[in-house]
C-alpha cells in the first residue's frame, strides 16, 4: 500500500507534513484545531479503496513545521505549496472544524483546483472564543516534571472535565529522549487564536456542489449561517447526523463515511 511522509520548510510557504494512502482521484483530509492528520484516520480507511487519501497536518500541528504567523490566507498558501510539491493540480477537499475553514478558503481562492468540497461542522463565519480552558490547561501541564501521559491527564483535569477532550489533546503529547513536549505550537496557536476564529476574508464564490455535514447536537452550524454559506457556496447542500456533536466523524464514523462517499460518487457521475 502506498504511503509517504513529507516534512519540508520554505521561507515563504510551508510544505506541510502529509500521509498518503490508497489510489485513485486525490481526496485531501484536513483536521481541526489541536489535532493531527490521524484524527480523520477513520474516514481515510473507509475511502482509500476508491480514492488516494492525502491527510495533512495543519501548520503548527502534528509533524508540520512551526511558524509564528497562522491565519486563513497563510494556510491557503501552505496548502497550495504542499499540493504543488505532490504534483496535485486538482483534488477533492474534506475539512473538519478549522480544517473546514481552510478547505473553504482554499476553494474560494483556487476554485479551479478543487473538484469537490465537503465541510464538516463549521460555517464560513466568525466564532466567539471557546477554548480558554483548553489553553489554560495545556499551559498548566508541567512538561519538565511529568513522567507519563497519566500525569499530564491529572494536571489537565483541573481545567478540562471532559475525559474525551483530554484524551484528544494528549494524542499530541510527544515523548522524546529529552522528555515530553507538545507536537502543536501552543504559543503560536494562542497568539493567532483570534485570527483563526474569524470568517475567511475572501470575495468570490465557489459554484460547484458543496456538502456541509452538521452534527445534530452541535451549534457550529446554525440556521442563521445559511445566508453566509450561500453567499460563498450557492450550490451548497446540508446533511445532519443526528445524535452527534462537533466530533461527528468520530461519533458516527459509518454514517459520516457514507455521506461522504455518496456525495463524491454522485458528483463523479455528473462529470
Amino acid at each position: 500500500m502506498l504511503k509517504y511522509h513529507l516534512n519540508f520548510f520554505s521561507e515563504l510557504e510551508m510544505i506541510l507534513h502529509t500521509h498518503r494512502v490508497g489510489t485513485g482521484e486525490p481526496l485531501v483530509l484536513i483536521h481541526g484545531l489541536f489535532g493531527s492528520y490521524d484524527n480523520l484516520a477513520g474516514i481515510s480507511r473507509a475511502l482509500q479503496d476508491q480514492w488516494q487519501i492525502i491527510s495533512i497536518d495543519l501548520p503548527n500541528h502534528g509533524q508540520s513545521p512551526h511558524k509564528d504567523k497562522m491565519d486563513h490566507s497563510s494556510m491557503v498558501a501552505d496548502l497550495a505549496a504542499t499540493l504543488d510539491s505532490l504534483n496535485i493540480n486538482e483534488c477533492a477537499l474534506l475539512g473538519h472544524s478549522l480544517g473546514g475553514k481552510l478547505a473553504m478558503a482554499f476553494a474560494l481562492t483556487y476554485p479551479q483546483r478543487v473538484t469537490q468540497l465537503i465541510v464538516a461542522d463549521i460555517a464560513p463565519v466568525s466564532y466567539k472564543p471557546s477554548h480558554q480552558a483548553i489553553f489554560a490547561g495545556l499551559k498548566a501541564v508541567d512538561l519538565q516534571t511529568i513522567s507519563s501521559r497519566a500525569d499530564a491527564d491529572k494536571q489537565l483535569a483541573g481545567y478540562i472535565s471532559e475525559a474525551g477532550v483530554r484524551q484528544f489533546l494528549l494524542k499530541s503529547l510527544h515523548k522524546t529522549d529529552e522528555g515530553f513536549s507538545w507536537r502543536f505550537n501552543l504559543t503560536a496557536l494562542e497568539h493567532c487564536y483570534d485570527q483563526l476564529l474569524t470568517a475567511p476574508a475572501l470575495d468570490g464564490q465557489y459554484d460547484k456542489p458543496v456538502l456541509f455535514i452538521k452534527g445534530g447536537n452541535s451549534d457550529y452550524i446554525l440556521p442563521e449561517h445559511r445566508s453566509q454559506i450561500l453567499r460563498y457556496f450557492p450550490a451548497a447542500e446540508a446533511k445532519i447526523i443526528n445524535g452527534t456533536g462537533h466530533w461527528l466523524h468520530a461519533e458516527k464514523p459509518v454514517a459520516f463515511a457514507k455521506l461522504v462517499r455518496d456525495f463524491l460518487l454522485s458528483q463523479n457521475t455528473k462529470k
